[in-house]
């Protein structure tokens, strides 16, 4: 259930130039799968920053965010013991699907989500195959903490600075193109995973969200059966359900 809950910051920590972690404890009790953000309200913003989970257990929650505006470079700014109002019970989350391979595919500020997500397919037995995608070896964050979890990690970089040179989907090849998926990141970037994949996955899309409550519309994409809230009926979504625009 949504409601607006206060959380005091336990870790704020640069983890690249301009990507930032924090850990915030607080109620955990309403997360239930991974994918699933917050609305965090920021210093004189009219419009919360939705921030997606990247994991949490029983009293903290870690996200990990971008410097991308006025509000997220607040956020950096702000020190351990400070309380932080957040709207939280939001988004729908991934759908573990039951199978022996699995796999994730994340771009930059894509990643944090996928971290719990593999976490749970692991724990169920999974092999996982983890891409990630950056633009540069500068701005790539937690290779190591998807291969302490037990996962195959490759990383890509658009400038071919570290890993596979160009994009997530000049790595997906082989029987990769088979393994069910799972991936969050920019537009083109999923439209690039389905394009690359012969079977279905679960997309999060990201997007500015206005409310976190669906009011404003203002984060709708097209689908089979209509258009779709991000923040409500989102931020996942099948990969079969969505209507591509065309190029």
């Amino acid at each position: 259930m949504k409601s607006v809950q206060t959380y005091r910051i336990i870790q704020n920590v640069m983890l690249t130039k301009n990507v930032y972690k924090m850990i915030l404890e607080g109620d955990t009790s309403w997360v239930e799968k991974p994918g699933q953000f917050i609305n965090i309200t920021v210093d004189n913003g009219y419009l919360k920053r939705p921030i997606s989970i990247s994991d949490w257990n029983d009293t903290t929650l870690t996200i990990i965010y971008k410097i991308v505006g006025d509000g997220t470079e607040w956020m950096s700014h702000q020190q351990p013991q400070q309380i932080l109002e957040v709207l939280v019970g939001l988004g729908n989350g991934f759908d573990l699907v039951s199978s022996k391979k699995a796999l994730i595919v994340g771009g930059g500020v894509g990643v944090p989500p996928l971290y719990r997500l593999c976490k749970e397919l692991i724990k169920q037995g999974t092999q996982v195959e983890v891409i990630l995608g950056f633009n540069t070896l500068n701005e790539s964050f937690y290779e190591e903490e998807f291969k302490q979890l037990g996962a195959n990690v490759t990383v890509c970089t658009v400038d071919g600075s570290y890993g596979v040179k160009g994009y997530v989907s000049n790595a997906i090849q082989g029987e990769l193109k088979d393994y069910p998926y799972y991936s969050c990141g920019p537009l083109p970037m999923l439209k690039a995973v389905f394009d690359s994949s012969n079977t279905q996955g679960q997309l999060s899309f990201e997007e500015r969200m206005g409310c976190g409550f669906g009011a404003c519309m203002g984060c709708s994409c097209k689908t089979l059966t209509g258009y779709k809230r991000i923040c409500v009926e989102g931020p996942v979504m099948k990969s079969e359900e969505i209507l591509w625009t065309k190029d």
